[in-house]
């Protein structure tokens, strides 16, 4: 369980930073920030401990690897209590990239990346409409992505 931790300036600035390029050298914010290699080091670690960092990760290009049609699908379960197993089954999907437990008019609110329109079409009627506990879908195609960023402190 994350440990409570309240940030400062030094903190967000460090995020920022780490947001622009997770793979900057401590040395080098340290420089930039006028505080020592150690300060940033404590500064981060104790960020992890708090679960405010969770992890480093590298950010993937979809278009570039091939995938080029974005969608999003709203799904109808039969029962509410087949979310648990749905979401399972949706899991071991490897277009679905995102997934949200939703109120309004879905139950779940999913994101696909697939290669093409046949893709996505082979995909939602032989994968995602062929669960069992799938009531109806709704799928919703992404035209461009003009705003995507992480939440910042």
């Amino acid at each position: 369980m994350p440990n409570h931790y309240e940030i400062d300036d030094l903190d967000k600035r460090i995020l920022y930073a780490l947001a622009d390029n997770a793979r900057v050298a401590y040395a080098e914010l340290a420089k930039k920030f006028l505080v020592s290699a150690g300060t940033i080091h404590v500064r981060i670690e104790k960020m992890k401990l708090a679960g405010i960092i969770e992890k480093t990760k590298v950010v993937l290009n979809e278009k570039a690897l091939g995938y080029d049609v974005c969608c999003f699908i709203g799904i109808n379960l039969k029962n509410a209590k087949d979310y648990p197993a749905t979401i399972k089954k949706l899991e071991a999907l490897e277009e679905v990239v995102e997934a949200y437990y939703t109120t309004g008019n879905y139950s779940i609110f999913i994101k696909l990346m697939t290669k093409s329109i046949a893709h996505l079409q082979t995909t939602l009627i032989n994968k995602v409409q062929a669960i069992d506990e799938i009531q109806s879908t709704e799928t919703l195609i992404s035209l461009d992505n003009p705003i995507k960023r992480d939440v910042m402190p």
